[in-house]
């Protein structure tokens, strides 16, 4: 908590981990003079009792003394792939609701629960080290449009079942969300596996715990090589490829997608095919007149440099496709 700014908004549910947070960092301010945090609670509208909760959270937000706003997903919803949907809908709403108000930091109450559950959900997907390394306390936002924006996991550490003692402690109510039950979704499907197995959710956290410190040693190195071989111009970086294609090839392939990133202002890598193939066509020296990956160009410039530039508006609507 030391380094997570502040003042803050809560992003609350009406579950338990969330309540529990909201709780916790009403006290915790209070203890340090601090301003109170804001409650933000999305009616997502997937539910029929999704207006009924959120006006359950203003009133246990108002009891608490706090101050809570609703925002609403309007529109049409998702058919298909409902969970990453809301969950992108969500962070817009409030991402927007901060930057309106000048509020540096959302906390959410990610558990230790959800680092395994999410760790799992990942490895099924194929992530590499960088998806299975454990969630950090303090991260950048997770849309980019709000880049001044951090996003702050207090209880990344704790287990679910303590945050529930803790609201029993204080006779604090909270909602039993009907979805958390439903096996069309991945996490629920991850949880019963995990109960069915027996595998305890803090070995698999400490698991997503040691690839967090294996990925900050290959950062560390990776920002030495990006020192070396670059130098930023007017947004465009300029970059020598021979520390690129002498280092070992995770490292040159995380330089290269920080790169990509940094001159974009996406806040996630570029698919990884398409990453190694970029790489491979910089080592083999097959850039041509250049291409486009990951809303960027990437252009030789002269024997043993590339530049690399935003692409213009009309292309950065096909970012992610690559040609020459």
């Amino acid at each position: 908590m030391a380094r997570a700014p502040w003042p803050g908004a809560v992003a609350v549910s009406g579950g338990g981990d969330s309540l529990a947070l909201m709780h916790l960092l009403r006290g915790w301010a209070k203890q340090r003079r601090f301003p109170p945090p804001v409650v933000l609670t999305v009616d997502h509208g997937l539910q029929s009792a999704s207006a009924a909760n959120a006006r359950k959270v203003l009133r246990w937000a108002r009891g608490a003394k706090l101050k809570a706003h609703v925002l609403r997903w309007s529109g049409n919803k998702p058919k298909s792939d409902i969970e990453a949907e809301a969950r992108a809908a969500r962070y817009r709403l409030m991402g927007e609701w901060c930057g309106a108000h000048g509020i540096a930091a959302l906390y959410v109450a990610h558990t230790r629960d959800d680092q395994a559950e999410t760790f799992l959900l990942r490895l099924a997907r194929g992530s590499g080290l960088d998806g299975l390394a454990a969630m950090r306390a303090v991260s950048p936002y997770p849309v980019q449009e709000f880049p001044q924006l951090a996003l702050v996991r207090p209880l990344i550490a704790l287990e679910r079942e303590s945050l529930r003692g803790y609201l029993a402690s204080i006779g604090a109510e909270w909602i039993e969300d009907e979805m958390n039950e439903d096996p069309r979704f991945g996490r629920v499907r991850v949880r019963q596996a995990m109960a069915m197995l027996g595998i305890p959710s803090a070995r698999i956290a400490d698991a997503a715990a040691h690839l967090g410190r294996a990925r900050e040693a290959l950062d560390a190195v990776t920002a030495a090589v990006l020192e070396r071989a670059c130098r930023v111009r007017k947004g465009t970086v300029m970059m020598e490829t021979r520390p690129l294609i002498a280092a070992p090839r995770e490292i040159a392939l995380r330089a290269l997608a920080g790169l990509l990133m940094s001159v974009s202002g996406q806040p996630y890598r570029p698919r990884f095919e398409r990453l190694e193939r970029l790489f491979g066509r910089i080592a083999e020296g097959r850039l041509g007149a250049g291409c486009t990956l990951h809303g960027c160009k990437v252009a030789p410039a002269g024997v043993g440099f590339i530049t690399i530039s935003p692409e213009t508006r009309r292309k950065v609507a096909k970012s992610g496709a690559m040609g020459s």
